[in-house]
């Protein structure tokens, strides 16, 4: 047994031909944040303030769907939502429609330990926001030329976009024809981890899917669906929202831990394999170390590491070099 953590940027079809002027930066912010959850496991940091931690970071890196650099709603607003959870203890909390909090996932722990419920949306979650004194921003900060152009190729294809989906031209006389070298949009974020003696923890944070309409609300915020931690394991999930709720993703894959007694890496894979092709990934550790990172999509970018030395960064099937 070992500490180990495991992270995400967000799921979808991720072209192979991606420029490196899109993959490289989102390589480096992967690299980074792994980097600082390592080295808050080796100081012996609680696994959830190393993920509160990681995620924080990932929020405020402009190539993720996340914090600042959130997917536009329909309305070109930000609505952002996060969860966390500590898988020993059980406790978590959850916010959505955030329009001015710079880091979501720290005002959902907020939720989870300074009120007596789980889940706080939209005016009520401002106004504790505002309450508790964490950092705030306009909205516009969240807000990137990215993702206005974006939203902007999603309305003129008249459709909701998943993290990373091609853009469709306009016009284009083939339906699945795509801008070159275009990728949709920037992921879902989300850590797990797990010290050495077992503890577990879990978070998850995002903008959302592109065009959504305003007061949409996906799996991330949703304790089971897109975020779950417990004795054996601690999952994140990304990809379609309505997809991980319909199929109570991050949930099932303790439950299938606990009653069919598969390994973490069956279990994941099992339950991935549930949902329909295209749709979904997620990153889990157990308690004993195991890591496991799985998708349906063309890709996931995630980046993970255990105590015996094992580290990857990657987004296809073979990690990055």
């Amino acid at each position: 047994m070992g500490w180990a953590i495991a992270l995400h940027g967000g799921a979808g079809d991720i072209p192979h031909s991606l420029p490196p002027d899109r993959r490289l930066p989102r390589e480096a912010g992967l690299r980074h944040c792994l980097d600082v959850g390592i080295a808050a496991l080796k100081a012996h940091k609680h696994p959830l303030d190393v993920v509160e931690l990681v995620v924080r970071e990932l929020e405020n890196y402009p190539h993720f769907n996340a914090g600042k650099g959130s997917v536009l709603t329909s309305s070109g607003t930000v609505e952002m939502e996060a969860s966390i959870m500590d898988g020993k203890s059980k406790k978590c909390g959850a916010v959505s429609g955030l329009s001015t909090v710079v880091n979501a996932v720290s005002l959902a722990r907020l939720v989870m330990e300074k009120t007596p419920h789980i889940y706080l949306g939209f005016h009520g979650a401002e106004a504790f926001a505002r309450e508790q004194g964490v950092e705030t921003a306009d909205p516009s900060y969240f807000i990137t030329p990215e993702n206005i152009e974006r939203l902007k190729q999603a309305q003129d294809a008249n459709r909701v976009q998943i993290d990373y989906t091609q853009p469709v031209q306009k016009e284009a006389k083939d339906a699945a024809a795509t801008i070159p070298n275009g990728d949709s949009q920037i992921g879902t974020v989300g850590c797990v981890a797990v010290d050495s003696e077992g503890n577990l923890a879990s978070a998850t944070s995002t903008g959302g899917l592109v065009n959504k309409m305003a007061g949409r609300i996906g799996d991330s915020p949703i304790i089971g669906a897109g975020t779950y931690a417990n004795h054996l394991c601690a999952v994140s999930a990304t990809g379609k929202g309505e997809a991980m709720i319909r199929d109570t993703v991050a949930r099932d894959v303790a439950a299938v831990m606990e009653f069919k007694g598969l390994s973490l890496k069956e279990a994941a894979a099992y339950v991935i394999d549930q949902v329909p092709p295209g749709n979904a990934g997620l990153v889990a550790v157990s308690s004993t170390g195991e890591i496991a990172t799985v998708f349906n999509t063309t890709g996931m970018f995630r980046a993970c590491a255990s105590e015996d030395g094992y580290s990857e960064v990657a987004i296809w099937d073979s990690p990055l070099k």
